[in-house]
């Protein structure tokens, strides 16, 4: 009796035990299709966000503002600020400039030294502006260099004068219309600079000046001037220098243009310098134009 009496629940317990396989069973399919539905929607964005995003990056270059387009360069201009040396008044303006410049400074004064070291640290090129001989009957600087010195006397005092700037990378002539024309006096100049592996910058004082040729037989590295920029302290004249400086650089591939330690001629170069590098102008310092070589021969 007791072996009948139990069959009845062995089956229950069974029917109940495959019913919640069966249900596990639903479940895990359930579950499975869900992973299925959720991996197709991820993949679907994945594929609409993918053809999407080129078309909006197409349309953003599209939309985006193009830079401007760099003016091709249509020439070199040097400009170089003589007379540096009597006073510190505008080391701060020639700091701001721009650009970079060339600056001259005369040897022997109270700030020439610090003219040097102020400027070159500020990115600017550094040149001694020696004082040579004119042919005007003029107070002179302390070693003004004299036609007739031997070439021992001159290369004491070019010693003596790039020891007070420091730093220098050429040499122009301050004055000097008489000792430029002078082949003696500057061939003992231009070998002394050679020797010094300086270059010259000839400021062009005198339409008679020798220094072409006797840099040639020297074999220094030879520039000359093009336009004095100041000889008026009047902006609109300044300016109308600048102008003949920038014709002969668009013409010839570079020009240098000589100023002087005055507030009007930074004030202007700092006023006009922008807008010559957006017409396609390129300020340098003296050394990076090529030396003279088309007017050795004058």
């Amino acid at each position: 009796m007791r072996n009948r009496l139990s069959k009845p629940g062995m089956r229950e317990t069974h029917l109940l035990s495959n019913d919640a396989e069966s249900a596990r069973g639903i479940s895990i399919i359930v579950f499975l299709l869900a992973v299925i539905v959720l991996q197709s929607f991820v993949i679907f964005r994945l594929a609409v966000r993918t053809k999407i995003q080129p078309a909006q990056r197409r349309q953003a270059a599209r939309t985006a503002p193009q830079p401007l387009p760099v003016p091709a360069c249509r020439g070199k201009i040097a400009i170089v600020i003589d007379d540096l040396g009597y006073n510190f008044s505008n080391f701060e303006r020639i700091k701001r400039l721009p650009c970079p410049v060339t600056v001259s400074v005369l040897p022997n004064l109270a700030y020439s030294a610090r003219a040097a070291s102020e400027l070159r640290s500020a990115g600017m090129e550094v040149m001694l502006h020696l004082p040579m001989e004119p042919w005007e009957k003029v107070g002179l600087e302390k070693d003004t260099l004299m036609t007739g010195m031997s070439r021992h006397r001159v290369s004491e005092i070019i010693g003596r004068s790039s020891a007070s700037v420091g730093g220098l990378s050429g040499v122009s002539n301050h004055m000097g219309s008489r000792a430029t024309e002078d082949p003696g006096l500057m061939n003992s100049v231009l070998c002394e600079l050679k020797r010094r592996g300086l270059y010259f910058l000839d400021s062009y004082v005198s339409s008679h000046s020798v220094c072409a040729s006797q840099a040639q037989k020297c074999g220094v590295v030879f520039y000359r001037r093009d336009v004095f920029i100041d000889n008026s302290l009047n902006h609109d004249y300044i300016k109308k220098q600048i102008g003949k400086l920038k014709a002969l650089a668009s013409r010839r591939g570079q020009a240098i243009g000589i100023g002087h330690d005055r507030r009007a001629t930074v004030e202007v170069l700092a006023e006009v310098m922008p807008q010559l590098q957006r017409e396609g102008y390129r300020f340098t310092v003296v050394s990076g134009l090529k030396p003279e070589r088309s007017r050795a021969g004058n």
